[in-house]
């Protein structure tokens, strides 16, 4: 292509970007403060006693708790359970019942640990991977490993990738199927499916426990919360989970509320439920429930100026998070206040503001999912934590020294057709009908996850994508949108434009430019590139209205020729370049050429209707000067620059290499050590600032880890680098090739799966699953490349499905088919497709922006949310209630009790398909 086509231009339109640009919406929404602040909270009791409840985290939505001010947009997808475990409760799911190999062996500090290997698909989308499970007394580690025919994976690269490379004895395999057992059970130390909560009621003005609990009945507004919250039960001959009522003699009550909500059973204690004595004013049989709940509903009664309740009037050592529930009658609404002990970490949803619910259901679903969010955070307090890292240790030397034994027995006779390349364990058809009857009653009981069976949920997910090309026959190098275009590079026919559309792309460089990475800054009217490879790579520098222009004027496509006047001249040699995400005061860029880095700044910014320069300059090149270089001992691998509060002599650079992460001071080149990797092996995926309170933060990821370092304050030129409370890390299942941060979420673009995470904690919120993955650009709207085409690509809003022999898998969702591997001359065709960063950081659009292609500058509002295209309609033929479900486990536990002579199997594949 040598010419821009007239037609195409005149055709290519230009629509309001759907976020603000340069990432300036998700700096400064990483606050801590959306969930509350500690403080240590002091009441006093009926005969005006000082009672001490320590320190709390208060959420109240805003600081002040009648305030109407509404700092941000709270929407209904932001409201998602935290890590659910149809994501990870990974052996159940992926191993038991099932071929794969597990190991047993010893650490450098003679601790024993397990290993557990699959070979299994993702989603039944053709998509094969290794799944491993590391058995240790810390916990369990899982990651995702990718499937090559050709490649051998050996149990020595699958620790090493868990960081695990020195042994005291090394790993030998288990021949025994029924280790499946056991390991079930070291699975089920990670928390409960089913929870248990505490309700209690208190009337207007009730300062203690004791009178709370006293209250023999409710009121007419605390049913109505109650018929919210669940159903009606009578205890006697319930056969669901109890949570620990007595379901035979009535000695804890009649009835009780019940629900089941996204797969987890739930059962509350309600107060006025429990049974009453008149003769205890301390009401122990009430309290010993409810005492012992870890989280606590407590429905106060009376308007929001009444004395409001404090977590000192509940006597006990057990509870940590508290609800506070009001009910307004005047506009029928509920108002939400959280306590949590100071030592639970930040969970979610964060509260709107103000924490009010006029729409009863949206209330039942955020409470609840903040219930069971709070209660999974409280098994991560050190109490909690200390006692199961005990448990765990425990249970592991048991079963190793029940183990050793067998491991010197002769293997049984290989099995006819072993996963490659690691051998299968041989499984005969009685071992696995036990095991797939072992799966079943664990479901029966309760302690297996059967979120998607309950859920039915198609609601459209903040991360759902839409189609933006249905194919492009180039391999894209890099990427940046420009408006609502994309502007990609490629090694095969140039830098190209694309609308999205059903136009050709408009070639703007053709082949002989070389672009390696590029930024787009509009506000700036700027292009910048990074061109060529070696020593002729350079950073070039464009104006964007020109660009436009020539476009307009169906001038010739440039060539790295016409580029010379736009070249930074001394920045021959440059291997990798970062920019400043936030640029209210001064563009700033440093280069890495070699292990020297060169910091560029520019000298006149230009800001809207201003230019600081003459018209007729066509090169920006003299806008930028050079401030300073600075010395490595290595050149960087990732790089990402920081800016300091005041601006003055406190920019710092974050730079990777080798195995650490430095803090380099601009003003000065003093390197601070940031972060040790205590690894074999390091690939560093990206350094990311993130602000929390105006106070500089970094994400630093590499391998499958992603740690959060706050580096404040800053005195003077040295920034205090050193252990801090907020400090947190965790690790992604899949090793990622990019990381995208849009508050509240955290994205890893993995070879085949976008990894959605949250921001403040680390804690998983879905996996969707993408066929030969490659993210192109993420500075405004996320934009990505898959080898699936638009007409049956995975809808990300759809729920993860395991195989179809897995019994929480819906027969009623439309699994999409990706196409075959190509063979020999196939042409690889490319589907691009786009995520609407506004959709994931709800900011609406502050002002129109002006079109590359189009003179005329729109004007109409957009609309702050574009309803995102789904990419594949997904029907639900199984649709359960919230009761039907433990109908189904109640006749499965008769047949099974009541019939020894039932085909396991048979009722086993009836439950998967629905029809028992």
């Amino acid at each position: 292509m040598n010419s821009v086509d007239p037609a195409s231009t005149k055709l290519l339109t230009f629509n309001q970007r759907s976020a603000s640009e340069d990432l300036g919406c998700r700096r400064g929404d990483f606050s801590r403060k959306h969930y509350g602040s500690v403080e240590l909270l002091i009441s006093s009791d009926a005969d005006g006693a000082i009672q001490r409840a320590g320190r709390f985290r208060v959420e109240n939505g805003s600081l002040d708790e009648t305030s109407d001010y509404t700092p941000g947009t709270w929407r209904r997808t932001d409201v998602h359970l935290e890590n659910p475990e149809y994501h990870t409760r990974w052996f159940f799911k992926y191993f038991l019942g099932k071929v794969h190999q597990n190991y047993v062996g010893t650490d450098a500090e003679k601790n024993p640990f397990y290993l557990s290997v699959v070979l299994s698909d993702q989603n039944n989308q053709r998509v094969p991977q290794y799944r491993a499970i590391l058995w240790r007394k810390t916990g369990t580690l899982k990651i995702s490993l990718p499937y090559s025919p050709t490649k051998t994976l050996s149990v020595k690269s699958i620790l090493s990738a868990m960081n695990m490379d020195r042994f005291e004895k090394g790993p030998r395999e288990i021949l025994n199927p029924e280790i499946q057992k056991d390991l079930l059970v070291l699975e089920e130390q990670e928390g409960s499916v089913n929870f248990k909560f505490g309700v209690l009621f208190a009337r207007d003005g009730q300062l203690t426990d004791d009178e709370m609990f006293s209250n023999e009945m409710g009121s007419e507004s605390f049913d109505k919360f109650l018929n919210l919250l669940g159903d009606t039960v009578t205890l006697q001959g319930w056969a669901g989970y109890r949570g620990g009522l007595d379901t035979k003699n009535d000695t804890t009550g009649i009835k009780s509320i019940y629900t089941v909500y996204q797969g987890h059973e739930l059962m509350f204690h309600v107060s006025t439920m429990l049974p009453y004595s008149k003769e205890n004013k301390q009401q122990v049989e009430r309290k010993r429930h409810i005492g012992n709940d870890i989280v606590t509903i407590v429905f106060q009664e009376g308007d929001d100026a009444s004395s409001s309740f404090k977590p000192s009037m509940i006597r006990s050592h057990f509870t940590h998070i508290f609800a506070l529930v009001r009910y307004n009658s005047q506009n029928d609404s509920y108002r939400l206040k959280i306590f949590s002990e100071e030592s639970v970490p930040l969970f979610g949803p964060p509260l709107p503001s103000p924490p009010v619910f006029t729409d009863h259901h949206e209330f039942r679903d955020f409470l609840l999912v903040k219930l069971i969010n709070g209660e999974k955070a409280t098994l991560e307090t050190p109490t909690f934590a200390q006692k199961r890292q005990r448990t765990l240790d425990m249970l592991i030397r048991s079963l190793y020294q029940d183990l050793m034994p067998d491991l010197h027995k002769v293997a049984p006779q290989p099995c006819a057709t072993p996963t490659p390349p690691v051998p299968a364990v041989c499984v005969s058809s009685d071992g696995v009908s036990r095991l797939q009857a072992l799966k079943l009653k664990t479901i029966v009981r309760g302690d297996a996850p059967t979120s998607l069976v309950t859920t039915g949920l198609c609601r459209k997910e903040p991360w759902e994508s839409q189609p933006f090309c249905s194919t492009f026959p180039y391999e894209i190098v890099c990427a940046d949108s420009w408006g609502q275009s994309l502007l990609a590079a490629t090694d095969a026919a140039g830098v190209m434009l694309l609308d999205g559309k059903t136009l050709p792309p408009v070639q703007v460089f053709d082949r002989t430019m070389v672009v390696k990475q590029m930024h787009v800054l509009e506000p700036q009217d700027l292009l910048i590139t990074r061109a060529d490879k070696g020593k002729d790579a350079r950073l070039y520098v464009f104006r964007l209205s020109t660009m436009k222009r020539g476009l307009e004027e169906r001038q010739l496509v440039r060539s790295k020729c016409d580029s010379r006047e736009n070249k930074l001249e001394k920045t021959k040699g440059c291997h990798l370049y970062s920019i400043n995400t936030h640029h209210g005061s001064e563009l700033r860029i440093v280069a890495a050429i070699r292990n020297k880095l060169l910091l560029i700044t520019r000298k006149h910014p230009r800001f809207e209707g201003f230019s600081a320069v003459a018209p007729g300059a066509e090169s920006p090149v003299e806008e930028f000067q050079y401030i300073r270089e600075i010395c490595l001992c290595d050149p960087p691998v990732v790089m990402a620059l920081v800016d300091g509060p005041t601006g003055e002599n406190d920019n710092m650079i974050c730079v990777a290499y080798k195995h650490q992460f430095d803090l380099i001071n601009e003003s000065t080149g003093d390197a601070y050590r940031l972060h040790h990797v205590d690894a074999n092996r390091v690939n560093f995926v990206a350094a990311i600032d993130v602000y929390e309170d105006g106070e500089a933060g970094l994400l630093l990821c590499y391998n499958y880890v992603c740690y959060y370092k706050k580096v404040c304050p800053f005195n003077g030129s040295t920034p205090m680098i050193q252990s801090n409370t907020s400090d947190f890390h965790f690790s992604w299942n899949q090793m990622p090739n990019a990381i995208v941060c849009a508050f509240p979420y955290i994205l890893a673009f993995t070879t085949d799966s976008i990894e959605i995470r949250l921001v403040v904690n680390g804690n998983l919120v879905y996996t969707a699953v993408v066929p030969e993955l490659q993210l192109t650009s993420s500075r405004s709207d996320i934009y990505f490349v898959s080898s699936a085409p638009v007409s049956s690509a995975s809808n990300c809003s759809s729920r993860d499905t395991s195989s179809q022999s897995s019994p929480q898998t819906p027969t009623g969702y439309e699994m999409p088919v990706f196409p075959s591997p190509l063979g020999d001359g196939e042409a690889a065709c490319k589907h691009i497709f786009k995520i609407p960063l506004c959709n994931l950081v709800g900011r609406s659009i502050e002002r129109p922006l002006k079109s590359p292609l189009v003179n005329k500058v729109l004007t109409t509002p957009a609309p702050a949310m574009v309803p995102p295209t789904p990419l594949i309609s997904a029907t639900h033929s199984l649709s359960l209630s919230r009761m039907e479900i433990k109908e189904i486990a109640s006749r499965t536990r008769k047949e099974l009790l009541g019939n020894e002579h039932i085909d396991l199997i048979t009722l086993f594949c009836a439950h998967v398909n629905g029809t028992i």
